[in-house]
This record gives structure tokens, sequence and C-alpha cells, in this order.
């Protein structure tokens, strides 16, 4: 009976040691993700992940320290946003702010074509 106890007790070790493994893993894949897509504000060519200044060490362990508190991906980014701006993000939002970023490149390629297509074919 002793020796089923100790086997099970040592299964049970074994496990949660993996499950924690496993669960620091899954948080580092993820911070890793976050930062990827995080500009750093000290080396501006860079991510957070790519970089390796101070600002960039600092805002990783944010990172880890909010993903460990329990907070969800779209949550973190929302407070960077909020203390960093909007530009901190490299994958910016679709909104009424930035409307016409995303359509004046559209705008411009119309507008070239159809000047393209009065010199060639009207002319």
């Amino acid at each position: 009976m002793i020796k089923l106890f100790k086997i099970i007790l040592l299964i049970s070790i074994l496990i949660l040691s993996f499950q924690k493994i496993l669960f620091a893993k899954n948080n580092s894949l993820l911070v890793d993700k976050i930062s990827k897509n995080l500009r750093c504000l000290i080396c501006q060519g860079q991510s957070v992940y790519d970089s390796q200044s101070d600002f960039a060490v600092s805002m990783k362990l944010l990172i880890k320290n909010k993903i460990e508190s329990g907070e969800s991906e779209d949550q973190i980014y929302e407070y960077l946003k909020n203390q960093y701006g909007e530009w901190i993000v490299y994958d910016p939002e679709f909104n009424k702010k930035n409307l016409i970023l995303w359509i004046f490149p559209l705008i411009l390629f119309i507008f070239g074509g159809l000047l393209i297509y009065r010199k060639v074919f009207i002319n």
C-alpha cells in the first residue's frame, strides 16, 4: 500500500512539474508574440523582441508580469496604447482617425491609373 502511495505521489509530482514547464513555455511564446508586434521607442527601427535596449528589456518584463497576473493579449495591447500611444503597435487598428491613411493609397492608385489611361488611349 505504501509503495502504491509513493508511486502515485511521484507521478503527481512529475505531472505538476511538466504542467509548470508547459505553462512557462506558453507564457514565453505569448511574450515573444506580443513583443514582436511592438515598436521599441529607443531603437525605432526594431521591434521590442529584436531590441536589447533597457526599454525593450523592461517592456518584455512588463508583458510577462501582466500575462502572469492573468491579463489577455488584448488587455495588454490596450494598456500599452494608453501608456505610449497607438504608434507603439506595428499593426494599427482601422478606425476613423486613420481612415485616410488606409484609403489614400487606393485613391492615388486609381488617379494614377486614370492619368495613364488618358495619356495612352485618349491622346
